[in-house]
């Protein structure tokens, strides 16, 4: 059988950490998990083309904004969402899975990114009060989550490097009773994790997993996202 194909979204650049961790994580997937994955690096411009990420096995919406195209990234992550594709989002892909939520799921055209569209009166996601970019601390995740279930215990220390995030419970409230849970929580509640009820991987972080340890072993999260890009490839094989 053929590898499972994951699109990992994003511009990259050899400025941003999570890029140069990529091809180290894949690798030890490979070595020691026995997960072959052929990547497919798609920037977000080619992203916002109709059915780019379509008939992958899993997308990975990396870190790296501000993104090139606002439109692609939304547009990667929709697909994903819409029809079932694994996915995972990771800082800048977790304030994105946000946003495509809050606009095509919850009908909120006017949800904003302030690192997008910084003359937004109510921005979804917006400067934090405290810039996490460096900066490492505790997520506690909800029991029976997806999120608990992927790490395998009900706290974790991770890792950020960002200056956004969510701000507007009110609008937070609109995506939560949409369906969208909030599995993970910082020491002070803000939102950390969030995940997709009913979809068969649907997960993303604030965090950063894949700047986890030394890139010799893969983040849990990662882990699983390979698991679940295989299992769908699998399925497509007679």
């Amino acid at each position: 059988m053929p590898p499972a194909r994951l699109a990992l979204v994003g511009d990259r650049s050899p400025n941003v950490a999570s890029h140069g961790r990529v091809p180290l994580l894949l690798d030890a997937l490979a070595a020691r998990d026995g997960i072959v994955l052929d990547a497919y690096w798609i920037p977000t411009e080619d992203a916002a083309e109709p059915g780019a990420v379509r008939g992958f096995d899993a997308v990975w919406m990396l870190p790296g904004s501000p993104y090139r195209s606002e439109a692609g990234a939304l547009a990667a992550i929709r697909t994903a969402r819409e029809e079932g594709i694994p996915f995972l989002g990771t800082c800048g892909g977790f304030q994105h899975a946000l946003l495509e939520y809050a606009r095509h799921a919850c009908g909120l055209a006017h949800a904003a990114h302030a690192e997008n569209d910084p003359d937004a009166e109510d921005p979804l996601i917006a400067p934090l009060a405290c810039s996490l970019v460096g900066h490492e601390g505790a997520v506690t995740l909800a029991p029976g989550s997806l999120a608990e279930a992927v790490l395998g215990a009900g706290r974790t220390v991770e890792r950020y490097h960002c200056s956004y995030g969510p701000s507007d419970v009110r609008l937070l409230d609109v995506l939560r009773a949409r369906g969208l849970r909030f599995s993970g929580a910082d020491e002070e509640g803000q939102v950390r994790v969030v995940e997709l009820p009913g979809h068969p991987f649907f997960l993303a972080a604030l965090f950063q997993p894949e700047l986890s340890g030394d890139g010799t072993r893969a983040h849990p999260m990662v882990r699983a996202l390979g698991r679940a890009a295989v299992a769908r490839a699998a399925g497509r094989v007679p």
